[in-house]
């Protein structure tokens, strides 16, 4: 499965819906599916699955504002983990 497509699955699973698949370019904030509070349980089900850090203070509403952001985000996490090995 593509890294987008596995993000795009967990930030199913923490936002309890299916939607974000179906539209990656959905504005989550807007529609209420992102709050801060689902934003820390965001971070901790991204770090946990794809073995990155994230800092709360590294994101703003904009980096994180679509499904489709928040996979760009994850992969040049993971980009810049590996080549840090």
């Amino acid at each position: 499965m593509p890294l987008s497509l596995a993000v795009l699955d967990v930030v199913a699973q923490v936002l309890g819906t299916r939607e974000v698949i179906d539209d990656p370019d959905l504005p989550l904030y807007e529609h209420d599916l992102l709050d801060s509070l689902r934003t820390v349980e965001l971070i901790v089900a991204l770090s946990d699955t794809f073995h990155i850090q994230i800092s709360p203070a590294a994101i703003d509403r904009d980096a994180w504002a679509t499904p489709r952001r928040i996979a760009a985000f994850v992969e040049s996490q993971s980009a810049v983990r590996e080549r840090a090995r």
